[in-house]
């Protein structure tokens, strides 16, 4: 079986024409799995079944390999299945219907209380400073998606009942609270919008310089550049504040629901691993709310 490997790779580099990096990872994938493919008695890759490929998985999980690290010995099995295949020497696929452990979904990182009151000390009167102060405090007050804000017009915010109406993802509309912060100095940025108006989107509520409607990676550079400014050690960009707005609000609220209907997500899922919530809350929250919980 090992005989085949070096074929394999010849045919990676001259007809497939990989990189060395993949070819490499290839490599080392089928070394790893060939003796323990080899301990379940097979001496010859036309022998090889789901069920050898799934025990081999299991070992290898077994062994600590992350989900990550499974795909990628899946891949490499795969590729080298295809070769025999094309070479002849299979006549069916015996990793079809095998499946690698699921990977965890990477969790977003947010910003701290402190993190948040350190990026939003803006005291400058310019009118483009004006503007993003107004633009991120909305952001935080109210968990908007970026599409969500840039796509605002003026006639979506309601000032004298604190609340912005955004249309999110498959055109579904929310109405959102707007916190009292937010709503300062939007006001304060809707005395200065005019002197960015020049006629070219009287609609937006935000403005860059031009008087065009503000772009989305206009948004995201000067997040950025704020960050900087006002020496935040994290990254800041505009998911990050959406981020940071949910997460506070669950730890504040420990309402799950709430923040799932805030941040318009439409299955209650994406809400837990958005907020990263712990097993301990949700443990916390069936014992006092499951009518069999209490039972002893």
């Amino acid at each position: 079986m090992d005989k085949v490997i070096p074929r394999f790779l010849r045919y990676l580099q001259s007809e497939r024409q990989l990189s060395e990096h993949t070819q490499r990872n290839y490599q080392r994938e089928l070394e790893r799995a060939l003796p323990i493919l080899q301990a379940q008695a097979l001496t010859d890759w036309a022998q090889l079944r789901p069920d050898h490929c799934r025990a081999l998985l299991a070992t290898l999980h077994r062994q600590g390999l992350s989900p990550r690290s499974l795909s990628l010995t899946l891949s490499a099995l795969r590729q080298l299945v295809r070769f025999l295949l094309r070479e002849g020497q299979l006549s069916q696929d015996p990793t079809t219907g095998v499946r690698p452990p699921k990977q965890a979904r990477p969790l977003p990182k947010n910003l701290d209380a402190d993190q948040i009151d350190g990026l939003l000390a803006i005291d400058d009167t310019d009118p483009l400073a004006v503007r993003d102060r107004a633009m991120m405090e909305l952001f935080y007050s109210s968990g908007l998606r970026l599409d969500e804000l840039v796509q605002l017009d003026c006639q979506r915010l309601d000032l004298a009942e604190g609340t912005v109406r955004v249309l999110g993802k498959g055109g579904k509309e929310r109405l959102l609270p707007v916190a009292g912060m937010a709503l300062r100095w939007l006001r304060q940025y809707l005395t200065v919008r005019a002197s960015l108006l020049k006629g070219e989107d009287p609609a937006a509520l935000f403005l860059s310089s031009r008087g065009t409607r503000l772009s989305r990676r206009s948004v995201q550079q000067r997040m950025a550049q704020w960050g900087q400014k006002q020496g935040v050690t994290a990254r800041v960009h505009p998911h990050k504040l959406r981020h940071s707005f949910a997460t506070h609000m669950l730890e504040s609220s420990g309402d799950l629901r709430a923040v799932q209907e805030l941040l318009g997500h439409a299955n209650l899922s994406t809400t837990q691993i958005y907020t990263h919530l712990d097993f301990q809350h949700l443990a916390a929250v069936y014992d006092e709310a499951h009518p069999r919980a209490k039972k002893k």
